[in-house]
C-alpha cells in the first residue's frame, strides 16, 4: 500500500491511494518553486499577491462541502466540525488578503542621532517547506500558506500521508485562484526526501505542525543547515477553575474544550485543575456530561491512534489512576473517560492524551493550581476560569504557555497569534506575528 492513502477510520477501508513522489518529481517541484520565487514573487506587489489569496478564500467558501467531506473521509472528523474548519480557513485567507499590505508595509525607525532616516522593509525569505498534520487538513494549511504567499514566499506543501484527498483539493484551489506554477506545490514526499529538502540550500525555511518526535527530527536537520524553523507541537493544556457563578455553564465549556475534534487538538484542554471547594461538584457534572457525549462520538483518526491512547490509559490505571469510562475501544472508536488520582509518579501525568479522555486534579490554592498547571513539559495553550479579574490577571501572567484564554474556550481567530513554548515548539502563526516569521526585516539606513 502507498504511504499516501485515504483510509476511512470508521470502517478501516482503504478508499484511495496516491503514489509517493519520485526523486525527479521532488526536484521538479523545488525547481518550480525557485522559479516562481524569482519571476512571480519579485514582480508582484503585496496587494497583487493578497488578491490571489482573497480568491483562495472565496474558493474555500464555494467548495466548502467538498473540502469538508474529504476531511470526514480521511480522519473521521464530525461533519459540522469539518465545515467549521473550512469556514475558519476561509476567514484566515480573507484576513491576510485584507491586511497584507498593512502588515508588510515599511516600518520607519527614527535614528537617535537625528541624521537621515531609517526604515525596516519586509521582503520574502524564498522557498518554504510546510509539513502539515492530519487533524486539521484545511486549517493548518491556511495558517501557513495564507501569510507566506502574501509575503511573496513560495511553498512546498507536504501534507499528512492520510490526507491526500484534502491535499489534492487544496492544490486545485491554489491553481484555480490564479497562482502560477511553483507558487504552491503539493508533494507526496517521504521522510528521507523531506530531510533532503531541508538540507537543500534552495529551501529557506521550514514550518512543521506535528508531534514532538517529528519536530525534533526536523529541527535537527534544519539546525545543521542553519535554516529558520517554526514548530507547533503537542500540548497538555491546563483548564484552571478557581471560581464560577455558573457551574453548569463552565462545565459545558470544559466539555467543549476537551471534545473538540474528538479530543484530537494540540491546544485542547486536557488537564482540569479545580479549586477544592468546586472539585466534587465539578467532577460529578463534568464526568456525567463527558460520558453523555459518548453515544455520538466520532472515531479517532485511525485504529493506531486509538490503540496508542488505550495503552496510555491502561498504563495510567496500572500505576494508580482511577478511570471512569463510557465503555471500551472498538477499532478506531475510543470511549470518553475521566482519569482522577493521577500523581506526578504516573507516566500519564507528563504526557499528552490525544483523544476524548480528561485528567482532573484538585488544588488547595491559587498557587497550587498554578504550580500544577506549569508542571508539564508542554506550554501551548491554557484556560483560566474565575470571577475575580485581578486573580485572572495574576494567573495568566504566571502560566508558562504561549496562549491564555480567560473565561472562554475555542476563541482562536485569524488575527490572534498561535504558538507555544517549552516542548510545544516555538514561533507563531496567524496575525501580524505569523506573517513576520518568514520575512527578511531589512534595515535601510540613509544618511544623506
Amino acid at each position: 500500500m502507498s504511504r499516501y492513502a485515504v483510509t476511512d477510520p470508521a470502517s478501516g477501508a482503504v478508499v484511495r491511494e496516491y503514489p509517493t513522489a519520485t526523486g525527479a518529481q521532488i526536484e521538479s517541484a523545488l525547481a518550480d518553486a525557485v522559479t516562481a520565487g524569482r519571476e512571480w514573487a519579485r514582480s508582484t506587489s503585496a496587494a497583487g499577491r493578497a488578491a490571489l489569496v482573497g480568491r483562495v478564500a472565496e474558493l474555500h467558501d464555494e467548495r466548502r462541502d467538498e473540502l469538508a467531506a474529504a476531511i470526514v473521509r480521511e480522519m473521521g472528523k464530525p461533519l459540522l466540525e469539518a465545515v467549521e474548519e473550512v469556514e475558519f480557513s476561509s476567514a484566515i485567507y480573507a484576513y491576510y488578503a485584507e491586511n497584507a499590505e498593512k502588515l508588510l508595509a515599511d516600518e520607519p525607525v527614527e535614528p537617535l542621532d537625528g541624521t537621515g532616516d531609517a526604515v525596516v522593509r519586509r521582503s520574502p525569505f524564498g522557498v518554504l517547506l510546510g509539513i502539515m498534520p492530519w487533524n486539521f487538513p484545511s486549517y493548518q494549511v491556511a495558517r501557513f500558506a495564507g501569510p507566506n504567499l502574501c509575503a511573496g514566499n513560495t511553498i512546498l506543501l507536504k501534507h499528512a500521508p492520510q490526507c491526500p484527498d484534502s491535499a489534492a483539493a487544496l492544490q486545485r484551489i491554489f491553481d484555480d485562484a490564479g497562482f502560477p506554477r511553483g507558487a504552491y506545490v503539493n508533494i507526496h514526499a517521504t521522510d528521507a526526501q523531506v530531510a533532503t529538502l531541508i538540507a537543500d540550500p534552495r529551501v529557506a525555511g521550514v514550518s512543521l505542525t506535528g508531534s514532538e518526535a517529528a519536530g525534533a527530527a526536523v529541527a535537527e536537520v534544519a539546525g545543521r543547515n542553519l535554516k529558520k524553523v517554526v514548530l507547533e507541537l503537542g500540548g497538555s493544556d491546563p483548564f484552571i477553575l478557581l471560581s464560577t457563578d455558573d457551574l453548569d455553564r463552565t462545565v459545558e465549556k470544559a466539555v467543549a474544550a476537551r471534545l473538540d475534534n474528538t479530543g484530537q487538538v494540540c491546544n485542547a484542554a486536557k488537564r482540569f485543575i479545580v479549586a477544592d471547594e468546586l472539585y466534587e461538584p465539578f467532577l460529578a457534572k463534568f464526568t456525567d456530561a463527558l460520558l453523555a457525549n459518548a453515544e455520538g462520538i466520532s472515531p479517532l483518526s485511525s485504529v493506531a491512534a486509538a490503540e496508542r491512547l488505550e495503552a496510555q490509559v491502561q498504563s495510567a490505571v496500572e500505576q494508580g489512576a482511577r478511570l471512569t469510562s463510557s465503555g471500551k475501544r472498538e477499532g478506531a472508536y475510543f470511549p470518553t473517560g475521566v482519569l482522577t488520582d493521577v500523581t506526578a509518579e504516573n507516566d500519564v501525568y507528563h504526557q499528552e492524551l490525544f483523544g476524548p479522555v480528561a485528567m482532573v486534579f484538585t488544588a488547595g490554592s491559587e498557587d497550587e493550581a498554578l504550580a500544577l498547571a506549569n508542571d508539564t513539559p508542554f506550554g501551548l495553550g491554557s484556560y483560566v476560569f474565575t470571577t475575580d479579574p485581578e486573580q485572572a490577571a495574576r494567573v495568566a501572567d504566571g502560566i508558562e504557555a504561549g496562549m491564555v484564554f480567560v473565561n472562554g474556550v475555542q476563541a482562536e481567530s485569524a488575527e490572534l497569534p498561535f504558538g507555544g513554548v517549552k516542548r510545544s515548539g516555538f514561533g507563531r502563526e496567524l496575525g501580524r506575528h505569523g506573517i513576520d516569521e518568514f520575512v527578511n526585516k531589512k534595515l535601510i539606513r540613509t544618511l544623506a
